[in-house]
C-alpha cells in the first residue's frame, strides 16, 4: 500500500509537459534545375544586394520544377552550400516522393507545396495577379493598388514606391524598389528599397507586420518591443538601426 502511495505521489509531482505553436516566417528558394556554378553565382549576387536580410534565415528548397535532384547526396551537397552562405535549410517542400526520401536521408523535412505566390505581380492596368511581363523601362514608375493583398500574394513595384489603399494580410509580400505606403493594416511582411535604397520608408495605419526590411536590414515580429508605436508609423533607418516612429 506504501509503495502503491509512493507511486501515486510520484506521478502527482511531475509538471505536464507544454507545448506552444509559434509561427516563422521561411524563405522558399525555387530551383528550377541542378544547383551549378551559374547558379551559386545568381545566389550570391541576390544575398550580396541584401546580405543582412538573409542572413540565417529559416529557408526551404522548392523542388517543384528541379526534375531529377533526387539524390540525397546532392541535397547534403546543396544544403551544405547554402549553409555555408549562413542560409538556414531545414526542408523542402513541393518534391516528388524520391525526392522526398532523399530529403529524409539528407536531414530534411519535406513539406506539401505552400500558397507561394511570388512568381505573381500585379499589373499596373489592374489590380488582379498577372504573370511576370518583360522588362520595363528603367525610369521610376510608382505602383498603386487599390485593394487589399491577401495572404500568399506578393506585389512588387520594381521600378518606384509601391501604394497599397488597404490592409496586407499575414502571409502576404509587399515588395518596393522605393518606399512602402500601407493604407490600413500591415500584418504581412515588407520590403522596402530592395535595390539598396538606404533612404527607403514604410509607412502604414495599424502596424502588426511579420517582417520589416529596408535595404537588407530587418526587423521580424518577434523582436518587435511591446513599446513599439502600432498606429500611423513610420520605418526608416538611421545609420545601421531600423527605427519605428509613430508619424507626427
Amino acid at each position: 500500500m506504501q509503495s502503491g502511495k509512493s507511486a501515486a505521489q510520484t506521478v502527482a509531482t511531475v509538471k505536464p509537459l507544454q507545448i506552444r505553436g509559434r509561427t516563422f516566417t521561411a524563405i522558399a528558394l525555387h530551383l528550377t534545375g541542378r544547383p551549378d556554378r551559374a547558379f551559386f553565382e545568381a545566389l550570391e549576387a541576390r544575398l550580396n544586394q541584401t546580405p543582412l536580410f538573409f542572413d540565417n534565415a529559416p529557408l526551404v528548397i522548392d523542388l517543384e520544377q528541379a526534375a531529377g535532384l533526387d539524390s540525397a547526396q546532392e541535397l547534403m551537397h546543396l544544403t551544405a552550400e547554402l549553409r555555408r552562405r549562413k542560409l538556414s535549410v531545414f526542408g523542402i517542400q513541393s518534391g516528388t516522393p524520391a525526392q522526398a526520401r532523399a530529403a529524409a536521408e539528407a536531414g530534411l523535412i519535406s513539406l506539401p507545396g505552400g500558397r507561394d505566390a511570388a512568381l505573381e505581380r500585379v499589373s499596373r492596368q489592374g489590380s488582379r495577379p498577372v504573370p511576370a511581363a518583360p522588362p520595363a523601362p528603367k525610369e521610376p514608375a510608382n505602383l498603386m493598388i487599390n485593394q487589399p493583398v491577401r495572404s500568399g500574394q506578393t506585389v512588387f513595384a520594381d521600378r518606384g514606391d509601391l501604394i497599397v489603399v488597404g490592409s496586407v494580410s499575414s502571409g502576404a509580400e509587399v515588395i518596393a524598389a522605393g518606399n512602402i505606403h500601407i493604407y490600413g493594416r500591415l500584418r504581412g511582411r515588407a520590403l522596402a528599397g530592395v535595390n539598396g535604397d538606404t533612404s527607403a520608408r514604410i509607412f502604414c495605419h495599424a502596424l502588426d507586420a511579420e517582417l520589416l526590411a529596408i535595404a537588407g536590414l530587418y526587423r521580424t515580429s518577434e523582436n518587435l518591443g511591446a513599446d513599439t508605436p502600432r498606429q500611423y508609423v513610420q520605418v526608416h533607418l538611421q545609420g545601421e538601426v531600423l527605427r519605428i516612429e509613430s508619424l507626427k
